[in-house]
């Protein structure tokens, strides 16, 4: 891939395909709404002001949440251009539509070193269309805007979308620093991995984790599990475990996958108790909730677990504090509250602990990471893409990278 010192901006539109998916708070029918977590905006503005100060004419376009096609207010990108231009410290325009009056209006408007946001690209239809004409249709106007592609949302690079996959063949393109950064420590987890290497993984399913948990099974040393998806490695070994989140149909997998690291070698660790409540937390309010810790073997059928417990946070640290390589994707619990923050906590604190380079792989992990109060540069890399980072690492093609391969 071309990076962007390869490309020529100066007094060029240069089309920089961010991924400023934030998490947004407040009214669902308002554009005045609140951003919780603006590390993906931070972590734009790098590739961003090197274009500008190089004389770009700096074209930002991202998709936001999952509108259905067309316009939605609560899905607006309006709040995230204020931020941006708070973060570069000067103005940023922002187009009310992605290739319509406002669009072509504001970008004839745009002078050299200057900035502008496009409106939600998936307001049109065409962004995530599976008809190839309809997408290249949309690409193609996109195209119509600018000279010069960069693409830099990595955690868009998974999807098979028009700016992701249709709009680089168009014009002379370049991968952004965050998707080179991004690129670079994933090759470190598959290439030239030091061990031993340990992986911990959480979340809510564990069908959003299967694919990578069968590669991981050909690189790790260790595989420590946790979150909700805990719970059917839990089931798949003759535990009961209440009303905790349980896919019974994914028992099958999991015990074929218990078994193959057995017979490879890797190490698979899981909770030995939990935390532990009769009702799920107000995640509004964050009102005190009532937890028990509980064995992970001996969760009763009124309880459900929404943490790992202490003993397992030490054990978990316990299997951490040697290792070379660390990536860790997926909270351990219900952090948004306090009651069951602990593990999730305990996890990012032996991150920081250990000598190891250490990845955390986006998505709710990397929001936790800030959440709870870590310093992000104790960390050896926070992705910003967590969807994309574990498709790297079961080893698929990803459509956005592809496509800035000359």
């Amino acid at each position: 891939m071309k990076t962007i010192d390869e490309l020529e901006v100066a007094g060029k539109r240069v089309f920089v395909r961010a991924d400023l998916n934030v998490p947004l708070d407040g009214a669902h029918n308002t554009t005045e709404r609140r951003i919780t977590d603006d590390g993906r905006i931070r972590a734009a503005v790098p590739t961003i002001t090197k274009l500008a100060e190089r004389g770009a004419k700096v074209i930002v376009a991202s998709h936001l949440g999952r509108p259905k096609g067309a316009p939605d207010p609560q899905f607006s990108l309006a709040p995230v251009a204020k931020r941006l231009g708070e973060l570069l410290g000067k103005p940023v325009a922002f187009a009310t539509d992605t290739v319509g009056d406002s669009a072509k209006a504001t970008v004839a408007a745009l002078g050299d070193g200057e900035v502008m946001l496009l409106e939600n690209l998936r307001f049109n239809a065409g962004e995530t269309a599976k008809d190839d004409v309809e997408r290249g249709a949309f690409a193609a106007e996109l195209a119509s805007l600018a000279d010069a592609y960069v693409g830099d949302g990595f955690g868009a690079v998974h999807r098979k979308h028009a700016s992701v996959y249709d709009l680089p063949a168009r014009l002379p393109h370049a991968a952004g620093g965050l998707i080179a950064a991004e690129v670079r420590v994933l090759k470190k987890l598959t290439e030239d991995v030091k061990r031993p290497y340990a992986v911990v993984l959480g979340g809510a399913k564990v069908s959003d984790k299967l694919g990578v948990i069968d590669h991981l099974l050909e690189k790790a040393d260790r595989i420590l599990i946790g979150g909700g998806m805990a719970y059917t490695f839990l089931k798949a070994k003759g535990s009961e475990v209440g009303k905790s989140l349980l896919q019974e149909d994914q028992i099958p997998a999991v015990t074929e996958y218990l078994a193959r690291a057995q017979a490879k070698g890797v190490e698979f660790v899981l909770p030995v108790d939990v935390v532990a409540a009769t009702d799920f937390p107000d995640l509004k309010t964050k009102a005190p909730a009532h937890p028990v810790t509980v064995a992970a073997d001996a969760i009763s059928a009124d309880l459900e677990g929404l943490d790992i417990g202490p003993e397992t946070r030490k054990l978990f640290a316990s299997k951490l504090a040697d290792a070379a390589t660390v990536f860790w994707n997926g909270p351990m619990g219900v952090f948004e509250h306090p009651d069951y923050a602990e593990g999730t906590r305990a996890v990012a604190q032996a991150l920081v602990d250990t000598p190891a380079f250490t990845v955390v792989g986006g998505g709710d992990s990397a929001a936790a990471v800030r959440i709870l109060g870590f310093d992000e540069n104790a960390f050896g890399h926070i992705s910003t893409g967590g969807g994309a980072s574990l498709e790297y690492l079961e080893g698929k093609t990803l459509p956005g990278l592809a496509a800035l391969e000359d």
